[in-house]
């Protein structure tokens, strides 16, 4: 890597990190805002805000690195071409190519981390802020594994192994201990749902009585159960592809199709995912005309309008697209490169104008 390359990958990654820092702060007075609506809430203080929001950083850091690269491009290249260091660039033999090419080289190192980021810090961060916001505000003991959700009520244990689309419960679990701290009674059903007002109906229930000498059981088609567990709090338990790595995504898309249920919107979510490393070289190559040629005598303020503009259109597009894809069940693959795909047609049309 000669020196002028160096500068350029040094540069933009400062350019990128500085913006990144304005998101990431503007994003995080946005949601502390919103979250102080909920302070108070059971026990959710604002020790438990700050935590929640820290944990939701790393995820919002994935998100917004497309958008603060294209924002630090167009502020470090441009600059370069106000003070009209792109011109001995070019004027030294450099071609529009080999200065794309070390601003894709500066991508590669922010693609890396943020990568790296996404796949193996967001989706447990993410995770964690689910549980710690959810559970402060109902005041509830919740733990995850690979049998379900586990709750403590009391004397109670509640295991709830399936959660579905409409909010009701599947394979419930309630064991209750005596003051002995033994197993007093298993309740099983098939089927809860929430009433309202503190109230469960539960369906196909079997129950079992343990005694000290014998164990009785006894079968009832439904039940009236009453618990303060709040239905908010199964929320924890819905499988959300905000916290899914690329890896868990897939597994559970294979899972649910080998159970012949839909996959589509976590397969929109697998190949946005995929797809979203790629954003940032698109962001980048969009910035490429605008700081060689084009941009020219722009202004900081201008030109960070611009960035501004493309990012949210960029945005909305890639919204509308999957959006489209979901109602219409189009192929997920083909919506999540989409709207890349034109943009980064467009620069490219763009480039070879200013070349």
């Amino acid at each position: 890597m000669n020196v002028l390359t160096w500068y350029i990958v040094k540069e933009v990654n400062k350019g990128t990190l500085l913006a990144l820092l304005l998101l990431l702060t503007l994003f995080n007075l946005f949601t502390f805002s919103d979250e102080l609506k909920d302070l108070g809430h059971g026990n959710y203080g604002l020790k438990q805000i700050l935590m929640y929001l820290a944990l939701t950083t790393p995820r919002v850091f994935f998100e917004l690195v497309p958008s603060a690269a294209l924002l630090g491009s167009l502020f470090v290249v441009g600059a370069m071409a106000n003070n009209r260091e792109v011109v001995a660039m070019r004027a030294a033999g450099l071609s529009v190519g080999w200065i794309i090419r070390s601003i894709m080289l500066a991508g590669l190192v922010m693609v890396v981390v943020a990568t790296g980021i996404g796949e193996f810090v967001a989706p447990a961060s993410e995770r964690a802020a689910q549980i710690l916001k959810t559970t402060a505000q109902n005041n509830g003991v919740v733990m995850r594994s690979q049998y379900g959700m586990w709750l403590r009520e009391g004397n109670r244990f509640i295991n709830v192994r399936q959660i579905l689309d409409d909010g009701s419960l599947g394979d419930v679990r309630i064991y209750e201990i005596n003051q002995q701290h033994k197993l007093a009674q298993v309740t099983q059903a098939g089927h809860g749902k929430f009433l309202g007002d503190q109230q469960w109906q539960l369906t196909a229930v079997n129950q079992s009585f343990i005694l000290p000498k014998q164990i009785d059981a006894d079968s009832k088609p439904e039940m009236n159960w009453q618990s303060t567990i709040d239905s908010d709090l199964l929320k924890v338990a819905v499988v959300n592809s905000d916290n899914m790595s690329l890896v868990d995504l897939y597994n559970y898309i294979n899972f649910l199709k080998t159970n012949s249920q839909k996959s589509q919107s976590y397969e929109q979510a697998f190949w946005s995912r995929l797809i979203n490393p790629l954003v940032t070289f698109v962001m980048l190559m969009v910035s490429a005309p605008f700081v060689i040629s084009i941009g020219r005598g722009i202004n900081t303020g201008g030109r960070i309008l611009i960035g501004v503009l493309i990012g949210m259109s960029f945005n909305i597009l890639d919204r509308i697209a999957g959006h489209v894809g979901l109602v219409y069940e189009m192929n997920p693959v083909l919506m999540a490169i989409l709207p890349s795909s034109i943009v980064f047609s467009l620069a490219l049309f763009a480039v070879w104008r200013v070349s």
